[in-house]
């Protein structure tokens, strides 16, 4: 009896739906081992941070409150450091607890001007010098210290959190951004300041470097082989700066490959204008406005909290007066409860700023006259940093340049998103598109030595100069001594500094950047005096790298030193550079060779043996030659194969160099300053498990006591669980709130462990009771799908299907029992559980409907796959065919016809059923009437 081909097909196409039913598709999430890199836009006022992970382009990174940039500030108070806005808030209750605008006091010794000016703007600073480095420390007072390394290292650990948070990866490596106008100095407390929160820098880039990278990267369809020159002008809180920039596309000489380069060309700066002297100028107006009141007696400027509340008022009004004509300052309780109220307007602001505006275009002005390029051929200048939102400083920069500002990069975060882009450039686990970058200095360097003229004459000071004003960076150079015949010293120096105004001299501080002590010069000068050289000077090494770091890296000695080397002849030397030739093949070529030799045949070896023969006999008569005439051959063939080649030999020479700038924190000092921050960031974490703990018990004992005052959870527990668990949260409640500082967050933790141990009964039954529904809901779905999947896998067997045999009947059995089972499992469990009340212990759990869907499931899923990978049997071919007799072909069609006749279908069913056999027997009746067909 055969089957209906369409219910056949129906039941494929169920049977395909049943499948996908039983197909669960797991995601897993497989966590590639990649570092992620970050790079920290550390400005006076703000830092960002930028972060970039395998598979997540480059982003800014959150802070806790999840903002994108954060107050670079923080602050001890009652042992606790905080910092960002809590610091701030320390910061108005006690200013001189909060510490800010610490960028710019790196590297600097007690001296110098640019400290001064902090105090004039900070007066509530206790500030005194390193007695070893005399560099800045902020007193709190005996216990509380700090370098201004260790408070800038304790912001990176703030800024590396933000970043290992955002990426969910620890982190280690990092871009940081500096001012241009940095120097040896300032470099390296960075540097040590950053080793000191354990971040490895990959380089130190200039901020208008990072914006222009950014701006280069998103924006390179205006990148050619012709330059393009933009200008950016950033201020900053503390600065102000200009670099002219050139675009280009240029072709690498080694790999002939075009890449885009970013140059600078020109750079202007002013270190102490910004948008924190405008804020100090408006705080300062409004001190005086409150005196003028004389709602008190005390001078509002004596006392560091109101300067404190006033200074942030100013910072606040500043910046609402960027978008509006005019607006309300108002403190409460300045000074003695007294409140403050005034209307300021933008044109008062301006008023009181009158001096500064002038100042905006001169770092325009002399990044020009360094690029020595000329306002006109600058495509545009493009403007970023906080400061440049005030209206003023647009449109002073307007009237300059004639033209429309370029406001397309973000003012914020473009030099972090440009750190980030080079922080990924460098790091092993990234590959970016490369763009070139040649930054400039900005701070000329060169060599200084003194050098004796002789005959008595006084000693000539020289000069010479290393890196010239805006030479471009990372390069090296060599500078050669020759006329000195004993131990000298140099000195490296910042170099013509008549560019900068004389302020600004006094605020670089120290010229002298390090002093290179060569020391054994005599000893080795006559060391050679027995040899026959020729000297060529003493060659001294130095490099200016990525991070505009100056080093001298080597101190050498060359000479150029004759060497006699035996000639190998004509024939010798071409027979060496032949077989260097074919030594790549030398494997192959030895196998071809000993086939070869395995071929010679006999005339070949005789061949041979002549000429053995005749090279013994020339032999004999070389040896009966005299004494004499031998030793003359010999001697004149040494002179032949004697070559005299000039060999340049560079001798390593003893120098010491000593850092004659700021000195930098090494040694004991920095070990000290370590151990300190150790010390805190222990103290720290301590604290944070100490409360993160007591919360967590406190939260737990609320969370209970609520909830058995419901019903819903109250009914899973008995009268005396309930009477228990609340006498013990009572207790555990008295104990909590008392003010004992005893208290340790292991204490806190057993404590927890305790009470979870009494509640997690009921909290179980809860959660059994509330989640076995959607279970039983669950393992019903499944019965179904089975049930459904059985009944259309019964049509695929041999016997009902013999076309598609996929399953055996064991295998039918077999589910159809388990599906029986587990139902009457279900219905029985069920029926049992119905009976219980709450408060009694569970019998149907979640856990075993869960194992019984999985027994369903993996017998179902073992039936799927087969149906995976089942094939059909192949069909006979037309040359089988061939073989059959005419008479077999007629009782096939009697049959099908035969099949045909006991029911009535239409035309497409009738389609429907010709069997690929009904197609080779008709295919093979036309072929007994025509050229017999090689496809079917």
């Amino acid at each position: 009896m055969m089957i209906n081909k369409k219910h056949r097909a129906s039941s494929w196409w169920s049977l395909s739906v049943a499948v996908s039913l039983f197909i669960v598709l797991s995601t897993y999430v497989c966590e590639v081992q990649a570092a992620a890199v970050m790079s920290v836009d550390l400005g006076s006022e703000w830092m960002k941070v930028g972060v970039v992970s395998p598979g997540v382009p480059m982003e800014i990174a959150l802070n806790r409150e999840s903002k994108r940039k954060t107050p670079a500030t923080l602050a001890f108070r009652d042992g606790v450091r905080t910092f960002g806005e809590d610091a701030l808030t320390v910061g108005i209750r006690d200013p001189s607890s909060a510490y800010g605008y610490l960028i710019d006091l790196l590297g600097k010794t007690i001296d110098n001007p640019i400290v001064d000016l902090y105090r004039k703007r900070f007066p509530y600073y206790d500030i005194i010098g390193d007695p070893e480095r005399n560099t800045v420390i902020f007193k709190k007072n005996d216990k509380e210290q700090f370098l201004v390394e260790e408070l800038v290292a304790q912001i990176l650990m703030k800024a590396k959190e933000f970043a290992q948070e955002s990426t969910h990866q620890p982190i280690t490596e990092a871009v940081l951004t500096v001012p241009g106008y940095f120097g040896q100095a300032e470099r390296e407390a960075l540097l040590t300041a950053a080793q000191l929160a354990n971040i490895k820098v990959l380089q130190l880039i200039n901020d208008y470097t990072a914006v222009a990278l950014n701006y280069g990267v998103f924006h390179p369809s205006g990148i050619n082989e012709t330059a393009q020159y933009y200008i950016f002008y950033n201020m900053g809180a503390s600065s102000t700066s200009a670099a002219v920039i050139s675009y280009q596309l240029v072709k690498d000489k080694h790999t002939k490959e075009s890449h885009p380069v970013v140059e600078v060309l020109g750079v202007g700066y002013d270190r102490t204008l910004g948008g924190l002297e405008i804020q100090l100028r408006l705080r300062d107006y409004l001190a005086d406005e409150f005196n003028a009141m004389r709602k008190t007696s005390t001078d509002v400027k004596t006392s560091p909290r109101a300067l404190a509340k006033l200074f942030k008022e100013a910072g606040r009004v500043k910046n609402v007066l960027s978008a509006n004509m005019d607006h309300f300052a108002q403190i409460e309780n300045v000074l003695e409860d007294q409140d403050f109220k005034l209307q300021i307007s933008r044109e008062k602001l301006e008023e009181i700023c009158a001096d500064l505006w002038p100042r905006i275009i001169k770092p325009l002005e002399r990044a020009l006259a360094h690029s020595g390029l000329s306002l006109n051929i600058i495509s545009q200048v493009i403007i970023f940093g906080g400061g440049t939102r005030v209206p003023k400083v647009q449109d002073t920069i307007k009237q300059f340049i004639k033209e429309d500002l370029g406001k397309s990069l973000n003012a914020d975060e473009a030099a972090a998103i440009g750190a980030v882009y080079k922080a990924a450039d460098l790091a092993t686990g990234f590959k970016v598109k490369k763009f070139v970058v040649k930054d400039a200095a900005v701070l000329p360097i060169h060599v200084a030595f003194e050098r004796e003229t002789g005959n008595g004459a006084e000693i000539k000071h020289v000069k010479r100069v290393l890196f010239g004003l805006m030479n471009s960076y990372p390069q090296k150079k060599v500078i050669t001594f020759n006329k000195h015949t004993s131990d000298f010293q140099f000195h490296v120096c910042y170099g013509d500094l008549t560019h900068l105004s004389s302020e600004e001299r006094l605020f670089v501080g120290a010229t002298n950047i390090s002093l290179v002590e060569l020391e054994n010069i005599k000893d080795i000068l006559e060391k050679m005096s027995n040899e026959s050289v020729e000297a060529k000077g003493i060659k001294a090494y130095f490099a200016l790298d990525d991070s505009g770091i100056f080093r001298c890296t080597g101190v050498e000695y060359v000479y150029d030193k004759q060497k006699i080397e035996e000639d190998e002849g004509t024939l010798a030397k071409l027979g060496n550079t032949i077989s260097k030739l074919f030594s790549k093949d030398s494997k192959e070529e030895d196998k071809k060779v000993e086939d070869v030799k395995e071929e010679v045949g006999e005339d070949e070896k005789i061949k041979e043996e002549k000429s053995e023969e005749k090279v013994n006999m020339e032999n004999e008569d070389k040896y009966n030659k005299t004494t004499a005439e031998k030793n003359l051959d010999e001697k004149e063939n040494n002179k032949k194969n004697e070559t005299v080649k000039i060999v340049t030999i560079k001798e390593p020479l003893q120098h010491k160099v000593t850092f004659q700038f700021t000195p930098p924190l090494t040694g004991k000092s920095y070990e000290q300053s370590l151990e300190k921050l150790n010390a805190i960031n222990k103290a720290e974490t301590m604290r944070s498990r100490l409360e993160s703990s007591f919360n967590a018990l406190e939260s737990h004992i609320i969370d209970i006591q609520q909830k058995l005052e419901e019903e819903e959870y109250a009914s899973c527990l008995t009268s005396e669980e309930k009477q228990k668990i609340l006498s013990e949260c009572s207790t555990i409640s008295d104990w909590l709130y008392d003010d004992s500082d005893k208290t340790t967050h292991d204490m806190y933790e057993a404590k927890l462990n305790d009470l979870k141990m009494l509640t997690n009964v009921f909290m179980a039954r809860h959660w059994e009771h509330e989640e076995r529904p959607e279970a039983v809901k669950a393992l019903d779905n499944m019965i179904d799908g089975a049930q459904q999947f059985l009944e259309n896998a019964k049509n695929l067997t041999k016997d009902a299907n013999p076309e598609r045999d996929v399953f055996t009947q064991i295998e039918i059995d077999t589910l159809s029992r388990i599906i029986d089972e587990t139902v009457t499992w279900k219905n029985g469990e069920t029926e049992a559980q119905n009976k219980l009340q709450r408060h009694e212990k569970v019998r149907l759990t979640v856990k075993d409907i869960t194992d019984h869907m999985a027994s369903l499931d993996r017998e179902v899923k073992y039936m799927v796959n087969k149906i995976k990978i089942w094939k059909p049997k192949p069909k006979p071919t037309a040359k089988s065919d061939k073989k059959t007799s005419k008479k077999s072909g007629e009782v096939e069609t009697e049959e099908m016809g035969s099949g045909f006749g006991n029911e009535t279908q239409s035309d497409d069913h009738l389609s429907s059923q010709q069997s690929p056999d009904e197609d080779i027997k008709v295919n093979t009746t036309e072929q007994s009437t025509t050229t017999p067909r090689t496809e079917l």
